[in-house]
């Protein structure tokens, strides 16, 4: 990248996910702290449906108008019979220098947008498409997490193929009576539920499929303190402070409602007052988890502690929050790096990231024409 030069940056939001609306303050955050002398934004809506917006229709949303009428009028200009009609927008995007998804989710962080930002050929803020999957996927964060030496809680895997062989009664016996079902590929704590009989079992579990085929069904650990780190850097990434979450007594755990809706009931201790040892516990299993799924850029880790300071690595968000009571940045602030600094850090590791990756090499080795005999002597 050219010296003194402002970066363009790509500032892509919303997206196909029980998240859009939250990923849209996050992006309005991001855009506020963005520092305008370095950096020029263009904003790409990604709709409801999974349809780009272009800059200009982006920002009409981006300033107040109403999505869903902006949507149709956009969408109404392009023929949907084009398999490529929902990325047509991202046409505008030839000079951009750098991408910065913050579409939390589906489409986000499983690693879709990472592989279409692959194909174009451009830098982007966070984690490759693999450390993505993998980290979107619940069971596959524990199992990688597990074998990395990271305490995780006990869980069984249910899907609809499979859901007749695992009553109430049956996983209780293994992982006590107190039961959370979990969508395995959601966020925002969107399809959860707390569960202590078969009928509330049945019904929450009838409730995740909507979400996943594969859904979690985890044991409940006693106590617990929810507490959460943020991770920033690429090959050699830092941890911030650690910060908690608490959450009134009358609700069963974090809820979308206490994240999003209404979180005056809810408590940040930024940064928590715990004990050195549990501390560097947490932080060490947070490096680990980090590199074990080979995150880049940035992640939130979460962890439940037990009564007994026993922590269990709980969820990984590779493209955490930017709201106003989000703790990626929160714990960051707290940690000497302001919310503007964060955002050229990530930036740069973006482009950090790219540029490795320009450089590993591809053999195109030729074949030989189809009638030429290959002499394997």
């Amino acid at each position: 990248m050219e010296k003194n030069k402002k970066l363009h940056i790509g500032l892509i939001f919303g997206g196909n996910s029980s998240e859009h609306d939250v990923s849209k303050r996050s992006a309005h955050n991001i855009y506020d702290a963005m520092d305008k002398d370095r950096y020029d934004v263009s904003l790409f809506l990604m709709t409801k449906d999974g349809y780009f917006l272009d800059h200009e229709a982006s920002s009409r949303v981006f300033d107040g108008e109403p999505e869903d009428e902006v949507a149709r009028q956009e969408l109404s200009k392009l023929d949907t019979r084009n398999p490529l009609a929902p990325i047509l927008n991202l046409g505008e995007a030839a000079d951009i220098d750098v991408f910065f998804p913050i579409i939390h989710g589906n489409l986000g962080e499983d690693g879709t947008i990472q592989g279409l930002l692959r194909l174009l050929h451009k830098p982007y803020v966070g984690t490759g498409i693999l450390g993505s999957a993998m980290s979107f996927d619940k069971d596959i964060t524990k199992k990688i997490v597990k074998l990395a030496g990271v305490p995780t809680t006990r869980y069984e895997v249910v899907t609809p193929l499979t859901a007749e062989q695992f009553s109430y009664q049956s996983l209780s016996d293994k992982l006590g009576r107190t039961l959370f079902i979990k969508p395995a590929n959601q966020g925002s704590s969107v399809g959860i539920h707390k569960v202590e009989n078969e009928a509330e079992y049945s019904e929450g579990l009838r409730d995740a499929f909507r979400y996943d085929n594969k859904v979690l069904i985890e044991e409940a650990i006693e106590g617990p303190e929810e507490l959460e780190i943020s991770i920033l850097g690429n090959d050699h990434p830092i941890a911030s402070k650690i910060g908690a979450i608490k959450v009134p007594a009358s609700d069963a755990f974090y809820t979308y409602d206490n994240k999003f809706v209404d979180a005056s009931q809810v408590q940040f201790d930024v940064p928590v007052d715990i004990s050195d040892e549990l501390a560097q516990q947490i932080t060490e299993m947070g490096l680990t988890t980090y590199r074990a799924l080979g995150l880049k850029g940035m992640a939130r880790i979460d962890y439940l502690v037990s009564k007994d300071d026993q922590p269990y690595m709980s969820e990984v968000n590779t493209l955490p929050g930017f709201t106003n009571i989000s703790l990626y940045p929160q714990l960051f602030a707290a940690s000497g790096i302001s919310y503007s600094e964060l955002i050229d850090r990530l930036v740069q590791l973006a482009i950090d990231e790219f540029e490795r990756q320009t450089k590993i090499l591809y053999d195109f080795k030729p074949l030989p024409p189809k009638d030429q005999t290959i002499d394997n002597n």
